[in-house]
């Protein structure tokens, strides 16, 4: 009895210093965060929606790099591709080229021996978004998931796509591998290139941000575009604004959908006022829990009238968002409370009506692929699937 009374004591505490740690964690974080966003500028935009040919593209580009190459992503795994990947940044260092790759904590699977290798070689890798005390727990969870490349500050990529096997479809439990991805050209470009020198301050203390050889003049592209970078808070807002503006139709890609009580109700709100609103999101889950999180929000959304999909041909990994035919937002952000509330993100609002029509025709050939989840369907789940859903709940902040 003595131990069970033990054990129980010691649980407690530990959830306790976790509900602690994260509260006052989150409370420092909104005390010094600001809210940001660049300016519109008018830039060539490319969606890549296949990892091989992002690859192959952005590869091409490393290799005609001819002064400084700044790339950040969440996750770089230890592969085949990764490698490759990694070998060509240290031939760029070797040959002079500047090379500073930030890659998070969490998802920095690079060896011992290659980061060596980098280091040797004159590539400046770095790990952001170390967990610190005192907000172990909460530094732990809140992540740098910008995805972010831009070479000799005239080239620029942003989207969902990390760098692994799994991007390329050549992973055999996800299979093919649905995302989407910008390339950028054009005066957009600069305010890429200065968010990723506030990410390399943020980390190195060192202050790139006035140096004019990460800034040559740019021309103007034909499309409109912006830059919305968000920092663990702000994105809801942000996407609470574009909700509120939709008067016809809503279109959501996400691979997690797990809004809130405030995005939802915006979405129904949405549909009471006659909005057609589509939501695609993966059959396939690659973290536990997570399509479990989302079912709780589609019986209100489904009985309003809005639609909702499984993509069935591999994994969706897209981030998309589409207002009507006046807005386009591609990023890094999910429709989760994980971006919404800890992430490091940044997207891409897209003004230009011939690249949202390039946009939704894609999203129109991934719903080819997918399946409509009906209310019938939701009523035949079993008790231990109503389970997992209440605890997916629970933990749905941190998933």
């Amino acid at each position: 009895m003595n131990v069970i009374a033990t054990v129980f004591a010691v649980l407690m505490i530990l959830f306790l210093w976790l509900r602690i740690d994260y509260k006052l964690g989150r409370k420092k974080h909104l005390s010094i965060v600001n809210k940001r966003e660049f300016p519109e500028r008018k830039s060539n935009l490319k969606l890549f929606t296949e990892g091989n040919s992002l690859f192959t593209d952005l590869f091409n580009e490393i290799e005609n790099a001819k002064e400084h190459i700044h790339i950040l992503f969440y996750i770089v795994k230890d592969d085949k591709i990764s490698r490759e990947f990694l070998t060509r940044l240290k031939k760029k260092a070797q040959e002079g080229v500047e090379v500073r790759l930030l890659v998070d904590w969490v998802g920095n699977k690079i060896s011992k021996e290659m980061k060596v290798d980098l280091k040797k070689s004159g590539v400046q890798l770095f790990e952001c978004h170390i967990p610190r005390f005192p907000y172990l727990f909460y530094s732990l969870n809140a992540r740098n998931h910008r995805k972010v490349t831009v070479i000799d500050g005239k080239i620029g990529y942003l989207g969902g796509y990390n760098v692994g096997k799994e991007y390329l479809g050549n992973d055999s439990k996800f299979g093919f591998w649905r995302d989407y991805h910008l390339k950028i050209e054009g005066k957009g470009v600069q305010d890429l290139q200065m968010q990723f020198l506030y990410d390399w301050k943020d980390r190195t203390t060192i202050d790139l941000t006035q140096n004019p050889n990460y800034f040559p003049p740019l021309i103007e592209g034909q499309s409109y575009m912006k830059l919305v970078p968000t920092d663990g808070a702000y994105l809801q807002s942000h996407f609470l604004e574009l909700l509120n503006t939709a008067k016809k139709e809503v279109k959501i890609g996400s691979p997690y959908f797990i809004p809130g009580s405030k995005l939802s109700n915006a979405i129904l709100y949405a549909l009471k006022r006659g909005v057609k609103v589509t939501i695609l999101l993966p059959r396939k889950a690659d973290h536990l829990f997570v399509k479990e999180a989302a079912v709780p929000y589609f019986q209100p959304l489904l009985k309003a009238g809005a639609k909702i999909y499984f993509y069935e041909k591999g994994f969706y990994h897209a981030k998309v968002f589409i207002i009507d035919d006046v807005i386009c937002d591609i990023g890094t952000a999910n429709f989760d409370k994980r971006s919404l509330y800890l992430n490091h993100e940044i997207n891409c609002y897209i003004y230009d009506k011939t690249v949202i029509q390039e946009v939704k025709a894609q999203f129109s050939e991934d719903l080819a692929f997918s399946t409509e989840i009906t209310l019938e369907s939701l009523q035949n789940r079993s008790i231990f699937q109503k389970w997992k859903e209440s605890f997916s709940t629970l933990i749905s902040a941190f998933l």
